[in-house]
């Protein structure tokens, strides 16, 4: 494990698009190259869409007669499109992260390709 790992208010930050301190770069790396690094992607997208989902399903709920079942299913499929498209650009949306935090561009492809992971998403 890499360390320092971040707290939980400057993770959530860095979910929302926060330059961490410099400390943190090897960790920063570890996340963008890990083998589960696809994973980490998609449930930092759950995270942040999170609150979004919330707030709409309380919207839709107390000011539409539609009922809470079909709200939450009509949510539920806008999560699944958003992390398909979003996971599409996984890879390129890495190398931005990675460059924010002082990297060269194309460290994370290079890294997680010398480490035999998958360079590219899908």
């Amino acid at each position: 494990m890499v360390s320092p790992r971040p707290g939980p208010i400057r993770w959530l930050r860095y979910v929302y698009g926060a330059r961490l301190p410099d400390e943190f770069r090897p960790w920063v790396l570890h996340d963008a190259t890990s083998r589960t690094w696809v994973l980490r992607f998609g449930f930092r997208v759950f995270v942040e869409a999170l609150p979004w989902l919330v707030a709409g399903f309380l919207l839709l709920v107390f000011l539409t007669p539609l009922p809470a079942g079909l709200v939450a299913l009509g949510l539920l499929m806008a999560l699944v499109l958003g992390l398909f498209l979003t996971l599409g650009s996984a890879d390129e949306l890495a190398e931005v992260r990675l460059a924010k935090h002082g990297f060269p561009p194309g460290t994370g492809k290079a890294v997680r390709k010398r480490r035999g992971g998958a360079a590219t998403w899908p």
